[in-house]
């Protein structure tokens, strides 16, 4: 079976080396971009099957990213991250097709519970425990 692949979008450098180690070990095909051009670049050539957004990206924000991943492919997954507690946003962004979002600083098993969910939630045999 072909590894799932895994666009992480964001123009902090450390969040998206954290999350490529993360989603890396997890057996995903992991990608990379600092800004929208590069995201948009990227969801052409690999065709992704889910994307960790920033929502607060300089030059194209994140609901525009969005936007241009959906036009694309309907099909692509997207989890939104944002800093700011922003519900008009979040609602727009859920509106547009997100399936969920995060809240900065997330708890990494949760994202990745969620990932994993999102990837493989179809499968039955995959038991996932939410504990604390």
């Amino acid at each position: 079976m072909e590894k799932k692949k895994l666009l992480i979008v964001d123009d902090q450098n450390g969040i998206r080396v954290l999350l490529m180690e993360v989603f890396s070990s997890e057996g995903y095909n992991t990608f990379q971009a600092s800004n929208g051009r590069l995201a948009l670049e990227i969801v052409k050539a690999e065709n992704p099957d889910l994307v960790l957004l920033d929502m607060k990206i300089p030059g194209m924000d994140g609901l525009e990213i969005l936007k241009h991943v959906k036009a694309i492919n309907r099909d692509i997954k997207v989890i939104m991250m944002t800093a700011y507690g922003e519900l008009d946003m979040i609602k727009e962004a859920t509106d547009l097709g997100a399936v969920m979002h995060f809240t900065k600083p997330f708890d990494i098993d949760e994202m990745r519970i969620a990932v994993n969910m999102q990837l493989h939630g179809g499968n039955s045999n995959n038991r996932f425990a939410v504990g604390s």
